[in-house]
């Protein structure tokens, strides 16, 4: 039995070496080594492996291996926890407001189970029946095909660094604006995708919703991204979404610890109190922070900003309006 399994890894670490270098050439055997977390000693036998099997292994100029290019792969195959995690993915991808989205996720979908063993495609159906991201995703989506396209016209933009530009709504003084942007990454928040881009209007890098993009075009005009800039990084210090509020709420003790999991954004600071828990954060969405809040009923105060209790307290009103008709 221990041998089949150690067969298996060196399987799936062939396996994983061969679309490892299609897509980082010039790697040496010490990268390998370490990004598998083997000897040197067990690369070279593997590599002699591939050789032998066929593939088109050679050494670059640079200093590393690389594929020849054109070789394609056998066949994927894939295992029923990897084919379950691509369809729950191609599910969530099917959530989305931009219909073009919806239908891609659909075709990859179609495409996936088609290349499956009966078992495999038999147990992630199984699988799907039974597993639901959003009960509501079927109705809300009908409203929202304003955004068709755009997701993947911004996500080539960004693949092929081509600048943009579009006509964006900027709510907080209600205006409709012309950007021209070089676009650097998409995110997705608790509600909406954002595109992260270098604005040349402010001579920023800036956050824009999706949502709030009227009219867009993509230029054959390239750029060059800025050597030093990680999505990552940007997102983790300056990368706030677009036009954001201080929000700060207090929640009953008793409610917090379930609370905290569920909260849409960072946390930047909490105090405990004897009853209560002060917790602040950043958010854009005011009108959808207010209406998660009223899960929450009598457990919860904004303590600002103003329009978050302006909000809050209209739903709550509207709602016990409802009763006294």
């Amino acid at each position: 039995m221990a041998k089949s399994d150690k067969q298996g890894t060196r399987t799936e670490r062939l396996f994983a070496a061969i679309l490892l270098l299609q897509n980082r050439p010039n790697m040496t055997s010490r990268d390998l080594a370490e990004h598998f977390g083997v000897s040197r000693r067990t690369i070279f036998r593997d590599l002699r492996a591939l050789s032998e099997s066929g593939v088109p292994l050679t050494y670059s100029e640079g200093g590393g291996y690389e594929i020849l290019e054109g070789y394609q792969l056998p066949p994927l195959m894939l295992t029923a926890r990897e084919a379950a995690t691509l369809l729950v993915g191609t599910e969530f991808m099917r959530l989305q407001s931009d219909a073009s989205l919806r239908e891609d996720a659909g075709e990859v979908s179609l495409k996936i189970r088609s290349v499956l063993p009966r078992e495999i495609r038999e147990y992630v159906d199984r699988l799907s029946e039974n597993t639901v991201l959003d009960p509501y995703w079927s109705h809300a989506v009908q409203s929202e095909g304003l955004e068709t396209g755009k997701w993947f016209k911004l996500s080539e933009a960004v693949a092929r660094s081509r600048k943009v530009i579009m006509e964006y709504f900027v709510e907080s003084r209600g205006e409709l604006t012309q950007r021209r942007v070089d676009p650097l990454g998409l995110v997705y928040y608790t509600d909406h995708w954002n595109l992260i881009a270098f604005d040349h209007l402010r001579a920023e890098i800036r956050n824009f919703r999706l949502d709030r993009i009227e009219e867009m075009f993509v230029l054959t005009e390239r750029f060059d991204r800025p050597e030093d800039f990680d999505l990552q990084t940007y997102l983790e210090g300056e990368g706030r979404q677009a036009d954001p509020y201080q929000v700060r709420l207090w929640f009953a003790r008793a409610v917090y610890p379930k609370v905290r999991s569920q909260i849409p954004a960072r946390i930047d600071e909490e105090s405990a109190y004897d009853d209560r828990i002060e917790v602040t954060f950043t958010f854009e969405n005011m009108e959808y922070l207010a209406g998660w809040l009223l899960r929450f009923g009598p457990d919860v105060k904004v303590l600002e900003p103003d329009l978050l209790i302006d909000q809050h307290r209209r739903m709550a009103l509207t709602i016990d309006a409802n009763y006294d008709k």
